[in-house]
């Protein structure tokens, strides 16, 4: 029997990086593993991807984590780093850093550096979170080139906010202003997984994949089968008990679903403990022996509970120890996103630390 557990599926991850590959083929590829690589293990992914040109994360511990278990190539901070006694850590273990805010540039300017440090620059087109105004670049790109703390190669970039919807005009309108403000003579990055799939005129000289990396589809309505991604966790646990209950009965904290027929339920050993999403609805889809049954009552902290059928003859097959799918290869994990109101990168990224994690070669 099977508690909670993560399978990690390296050739899925390696397969997901060819389909980035095919849809820029003239780009590179800086892999984003910030929050623990969407839930699947920083070190262990980074490791399993020695083809990525660089590797992308949000903070600063997660680089030089990255550093310490042997990852040589570069990595890139893309919130930027937060205070200026940061500077001096990003050249020490040679780390690559966005600039977005003018306190951003002041720390740089000011700093005291054995070696100069390579710099992206963020520019707001249009998202209206992190990035300088357009009307800044030129001061911005300027300053910068003068410093004496920063390397001359610096990559221009800015961050789409609608790709994901191919009916949006708003990634049309921040490409416009992307490619009137940087040109040939500069490196480009714009297109996060989204526009790598939706919008090839993104793809400039970076692409930044995230969500697809893992195999989930970053579009609204996903549509080309033929580069289906594959994906890289697939979630199980086991039924630790099946019981028969009648019309009536109900099942659950504040006694949340009640059954309209005489049925088998089976209890699932995983709960939101585990980080599996609490407000999953009555109906969100399980996997058992091939075929798919619905949670029913409240998702508990360590269990959740599913309807098994009456079966033939009012017998099932199921039985203690049968394992269960919650997402992965038979289950896209989209469907229970939806079913959950949320998204699939906040289901990824919540998975817990005592969920066991199994690696598959």
């Amino acid at each position: 029997m099977r508690t909670a557990t993560a399978i990690i599926d390296f050739q899925a991850l390696a397969h997901n990086y060819k389909i980035i590959k095919s849809y820029a083929p003239n780009s590179k590829v800086l892999a984003v593993l910030k929050a623990n690589a969407y839930g699947h293990g920083l070190e262990r992914i980074a490791k399993a991807l020695p083809q990525a040109d660089a590797f992308g994360v949000a903070r600063l511990d997660e680089a030089i984590a990255l550093r310490k278990a042997g990852i040589f190539q570069p990595i890139v901070l893309l919130e930027g780093f937060f205070s200026p006694d940061e500077l001096t850590l990003l050249s020490e273990y040679n780390l690559e850093t966005i600039i977005h805010s003018k306190e951003q540039l002041a720390a740089i300017d000011k700093a005291h550096l054995d070696s100069p440090i390579k710099v992206w620059l963020k520019i707001d087109t249009g998202m209206h979170r992190l990035g300088i105004s357009p009307a800044d670049f030129t001061s911005f790109y300027h300053a910068l080139e003068q410093s004496k703390n920063v390397q001359s190669d610096i990559i221009l970039m800015s961050h789409l906010g609608c790709a994901d919807d191919l009916n949006d005009s708003t990634t049309a309108i921040q490409l416009n202003v992307f490619k009137q403000l940087t040109s040939s003579k500069h490196e480009c990055s714009l297109a996060n997984s989204a526009g790598i799939c939706g919008w090839p005129e993104t793809h400039f000289d970076w692409v930044r994949p995230g969500l697809m990396l893992y195999g989930v589809s970053p579009m609204l309505q996903p549509s080309d089968q033929k580069k289906a991604l594959q994906p890289v966790m697939t979630l199980k646990s086991s039924l630790i008990s099946i019981r028969r209950i009648n019309e009536g009965d109900s099942v659950g904290y504040g006694s949340f679903w009640t059954s309209a027929k005489d049925t088998y339920i089976g209890v699932i050993a995983i709960g939101y403990g585990d980080g599996y999403p609490r407000h999953a609805e009555n109906g969100t889809p399980i996997y058992i022996n091939g075929r798919i049954v619905p949670i029913i009552g409240r998702v508990s902290m360590d269990m959740i509970t599913v309807d098994l059928g009456e079966g033939a003859a009012g017998k099932i097959n199921d039985k203690v120890g049968d394992e269960a799918t919650l997402w992965g290869v038979e289950l896209p994990i989209e469907q229970i996103a939806m079913r959950a109101t949320t998204i699939p990168y906040e289901l990824l990224c919540n998975i817990s630390r005592r969920v066991h994690i199994t690696i598959k070669k």
